[in-house]
């Protein structure tokens, strides 16, 4: 499990649906999150199931931001945050073989629980700043250098991610780099270069 790690932003529908398309397309997309916080819960269903058609149609595996209901509904993954619920109950809850991600902030002692209870990967951050969650500050990198040495689960980055950032951050021991306005910032037509741009990243930088 590595690569971009693409985490949906709060776009109209219709236009996400075809950023997501222009992503996609590109085979390079890892991971899929559905993260619409801003989004009624009665409609998020709806959006779920036209992403999930999309997600298939490019063999993309897709999970759901902290809502486990959602994902059992639709027999997707899930990604948990600290307050989110246990992995150990997503574990039971979801179909075998689903990822299943928990946010551990900047501490090794939140992966090793995660990992324990079944978690298939590990994520911490905030990396950089960033505007999608400015109240998470920023750790930096040396956490990834630790948990690169001490776990040998996938490490996920997230925050203030960039191409032109992230090569240290590759180095440090990430091997997923999560990632909303980098490429769903963009427009339509550039999205596919850079996509393109992040998957060159990853194959240079071992």
């Amino acid at each position: 499990m590595r690569g971009l790690y693409l985490i949906t932003n709060d776009d109209p529908i219709d236009l996400l649906l075809e950023k997501l398309e222009a992503a996609l397309a590109t085979k390079q997309i890892t991971i899929l999150q559905y993260r619409r916080k801003k989004i009624a819960l009665d409609e998020q269903a709806k959006e779920v199931q036209q992403i999930k058609n999309l997600c298939e149609k490019y063999s993309t595996p897709f999970v759901i931001n902290d809502n486990l209901d959602l994902a059992q509904q639709f027999g997707l993954g899930v990604h948990l945050g600290q307050s989110d619920g246990e992995i150990s109950d997503a574990a039971n809850r979801l179909p075998q073989g689903v990822i299943i991600g928990r946010t551990c902030l900047n501490s090794l002692e939140l992966a090793d629980k995660a990992i324990h209870d079944g978690a298939t990967y590990i994520a911490f951050g905030a990396i950089y700043a960033t505007s999608t969650k400015p109240e998470a500050g920023n750790i930096g990198l040396g956490v990834l250098q630790q948990a690169s040495q001490k776990f040998d689960l996938p490490i996920c980055a997230i925050g203030g991610l960039t191409v032109e950032n992230s090569k240290a951050v590759l180095e440090a021991g990430a091997d997923l780099c999560a990632v909303i306005s980098d490429i769903l910032g963009k427009s339509v037509e550039e999205i596919p270069a850079r996509v393109n741009a992040w998957a060159q990243l990853f194959e240079t930088t071992v």
